[in-house]
């Protein structure tokens, strides 16, 4: 089956529901206007349940099919929030939300579900329950792990869950996955460092604070170099280096530095923790400061299980032609926390030859449109056939 004709006929009117979207970007758990948008328009779809406030923001629609006794129920999620970003595209329907813009796409991933919605509750040609989930703070608040903690799962009764995102680079409307390890844990960490201040001229009677967070800053880079098998992939980064003052002639008392870990195995994850404590505490103690290590186990591993991922890739397949091998990355993704609850896959179309996603000159690719949404119907038609 071809990219179906309904989606064709549609696809101007889901576009005008994404770039209305792309204009008002919400950021976090504050996705009300999007959220009230979605709720509206799967009402207006004749959806049979509508449910607000799900992990705070989030909007679940139940659909039926024309039977349901298979008993099977199948979800579909979709991400709403936007990034903290000034937009630099030009665009006439550019964000009017200064320090915010849909740099990633989430205002194209909450359109193409509300299509395919709205092809779902026309037809209802399957034999189960669909379920399309709109998650709010996917960019770092943890939005899915908020939605399962609210018992997403359990109160829909959903077996199985799939996702999708664009990714730029790859044909507009073509598809990419893989099974297994797809995107990787992203951890959180702080170390502050304290020793004692003093003046600019007189580093004999200070203990340098600047000075061990720079030389920790480098030695955490061991950790991949010395402490990790060659063949495994983590990534150690210190995004911020913060001085307690910013006076030119003071040494200061505190240092902060933080940073993310980024491991595909528990095994690896467990072992970058522990060296990373031990590395930032030793070497502090060896220039004579302290240094407190605060690490948060942020976004699992977003692991696509084998069957669910064979079955996601045939209907790829059929939307689509050819269907590439998706390359493992070390960005976070918390689709994690609904793969850890329910079997599923997590899946890539293609957005073409665009600006990558967290760059202000991002845009979602208003042509990948057709095939996303009929991805999703697919997945509702093929897992649970009607008749």
């Amino acid at each position: 089956m071809p990219i179906k004709n309904r989606f064709a006929e549609l696809h101007p009117e889901i576009a005008e529901w994404r770039r209305d979207i792309h204009a008002h970007p919400e950021l976090g758990f504050e996705t009300h206007r999007t959220a009230a948008l979605v709720a509206e328009k799967l009402r207006a779809f004749g959806i049979d349940e509508v449910v607000e406030g799900v992990g705070r923001t989030g909007v679940v629609g139940v659909i039926r099919g024309r039977s349901t006794a298979s008993g099977k129920v199948v979800g579909l999620r979709a991400d709403m929030d936007a990034l903290p970003m000034t937009e630099v595209t030009g665009a006439p329907y550019a964000s009017k939300t200064p320090g915010a813009m849909h740099a990633c796409g989430h205002d194209g991933h909450t359109a193409m579900l509300l299509g395919a919605a709205r092809y779902l509750a026309e037809t209802r040609n399957f034999d189960g329950t669909a379920v399309v989930i709109f998650q709010p703070a996917e960019e770092g608040e943890g939005g899915g792990r908020a939605m399962v903690e609210d018992g997403l799962m359990e109160r829909f009764g959903i077996q199985e869950v799939y996702g999708m995102h664009n990714w730029p680079g790859v044909p507009a409307g073509t598809f990419a996955i893989r099974t297994g390890p797809f995107f990787a844990a992203a951890d959180l960490f702080e170390i502050e460092v304290e020793g004692k201040g003093g003046h600019a001229a007189k580093p004999h009677e200070a203990t340098d604070t600047t000075l061990i967070a720079a030389h920790i800053v480098v030695a955490l880079q061991s950790i991949v170099a010395r402490n990790v098998d060659p063949v495994e992939q983590v990534v150690v980064s210190v995004t911020s280096f913060e001085t307690e003052s910013k006076a030119f002639n003071v040494i200061p008392q505190k240092v902060t530095l933080r940073g993310t870990v980024r491991t595909l195995s528990e095994p690896m994850r467990d072992l970058a923790e522990t060296r990373l404590k031990a590395v930032a505490t030793g070497t502090a103690a060896a220039y004579g400061g302290e240094a407190m290590v605060h690490y948060e186990r942020n976004y699992p591993v977003t692991v696509n299980a084998p069957e669910p991922t064979d079955f996601a890739r045939d209907v790829a397949r059929a939307v689509a032609g050819d269907i590439g091998e998706a390359p493992v990355t070390m960005g976070g993704e918390d689709f994690s926390f609904m793969l850890n609850e329910r079997p599923g896959a997590y899946i890539l179309v293609g957005n073409g030859e665009t600006a990558m996603v967290h760059n202000p000159a991002y845009d979602f690719n208003d042509e990948a449109i057709p095939a996303g949404c009929s991805y999703w119907a697919e997945v509702v038609e093929r897992r649970m056939p009607a008749g």
